[in-house]
């Protein structure tokens, strides 16, 4: 069998979110199905370790696809040729962009429709391709996989999609994500905030992370609590807009925010793990795989009740309104009591153990399978 991937976001140095869930389900695929051919599609040369095993076949296509006009060119006419050209038996996008011209059997998987809830957060040129062709991905692919109940409800409200077409592969977490000693928490403190306890945030500084009513709700908690906690931000500023920049430039304790940029998986764990507790209150999530990698570190979490994020953590977690600053405040002030901390580090050792990547690849190999006329053996991954 041969399986066609679009794998453009398997980028060096660079893997962010879709990035890694691709990263983590193919290459538990392709090791477990060496009978099974796949073509991985990339748009740039790739890093020789995203070629995963022997049976993986690298191709570069032109142009490369960073910019909705250069999607168009890539996926509805290089990829569509080389589909065609290899005779491929099924075609799996794990960023949810299809090639319309193509009858290759398609997989999609749809991360979330934040687009269709928050058009604002969007470069227009951006929003107008995501409108203009997700509703057609969705209708064409022969089935999609999603990562949550909450994304499939969506998808099957929004482009009015049979539910019965679309599986739900919850994401896992990297296992390097796992509790420290308080003598490497003294570490990291010492290397990050000088010695302080510290909330932390992790991910891309996109406007539906709602850095800014958590900048505004940090400061509340701190003009409140006269303490030494620091709030540690992790990730880049590319997103780092003009109501983030404001609410940030306002605050009188930005001095106690700190902004650590991008971390290694190996640097994150260890920052993850030493945390007060992770607030995560983004107001338009699919999943929010740092609330899984924090139940994993026995940290805290506190994230929004909206959208798949009481899903995730279930009763794991301390809900916040993240439209409502003092509801935030209130969280990091609850959280710091020793009794609600312990009581939610037990819940989330619980709901952690529903989250694994191996879940996630055998449950996306069981929908290529169901998609192939030809006879392949389910593995246990």
């Amino acid at each position: 069998m041969k399986i066609a991937v679009n794998t453009r976001l398997l980028l060096k140095d660079k893997l962010e979110g879709i990035g890694w869930v691709a990263y983590e389900c193919l290459r538990r695929m392709v090791i477990s199905h060496p009978e099974v051919e796949f073509h991985f599609i990339f748009d740039r040369e790739p890093d020789p370790k995203f070629i995963f095993a022997d049976n993986v076949k690298p191709v570069v296509l032109f142009p490369p696809a960073r910019h909705p006009f250069l999607y168009i060119a890539f996926f509805e006419f290089a990829v569509a040729r080389y589909l065609r050209k290899i005779k491929a038996d099924l075609y799996l996008s794990p960023d949810g962009y299809l090639s319309l011209r193509s009858k290759v059997k398609q997989i999609a998987v749809f991360h979330d429709l934040n687009f269709e809830h928050f058009p604002q957060d969007f470069p227009k040129i951006h929003l107008w391709h995501y409108k203009k062709f997700f509703p057609k991905y969705a209708r064409k692919a022969d089935k999609i996989i999603t990562v949550s109940e909450f994304s499939k409800k969506d998808i099957c409200e929004c482009y009015g999609i049979n539910p019965d077409k679309i599986e739900v592969a919850y994401n896992g977490a990297n296992e390097i994500f796992s509790p420290v000693s308080e003598k490497v928490k003294k570490e990291i403190r010492d290397k990050y905030t000088e010695g302080n306890p510290y909330f932390m945030f992790v991910g891309s500084l996109h406007p539906r992370k709602n850095l800014a009513r958590l900048f505004t709700s940090f400061d509340l908690f701190k003009k409140r609590n006269n303490n030494d906690i620091k709030l540690l931000i992790v990730g880049s500023k590319r997103w780092w807009t003009e109501p983030i920049k404001n609410a940030y430039e306002a605050m009188t304790h930005k001095d106690d925010v700190i902004f650590a940029g991008r971390l290694s998986a190996e640097d994150l764990q260890f920052v993850t793990a030493s945390a007060l507790a992770s607030v995560y209150v983004s107001y338009f999530e699919g999943f929010g795989i740092p609330i899984v990698e924090a139940f994993k570190c026995d940290t805290p979490v506190i994230t929004s009740n909206v959208t798949s994020m009481p899903e995730v953590s279930n009763d794991a977690a301390l809900l916040v309104d993240p439209f409502n600053e003092e509801s935030i405040a209130d969280a990091m002030e609850k959280i710091l009591d020793e009794e609600v901390r312990n009581d939610l580090i037990e819940k989330g050792r619980i709901r952690r153990q529903d989250f694994s990547w191996d879940k996630a690849a055998e449950t996306w190999w069981k929908v290529l399978e169901s998609q192939s006329n030809k006879d392949t053996k389910t593995q246990r991954f």
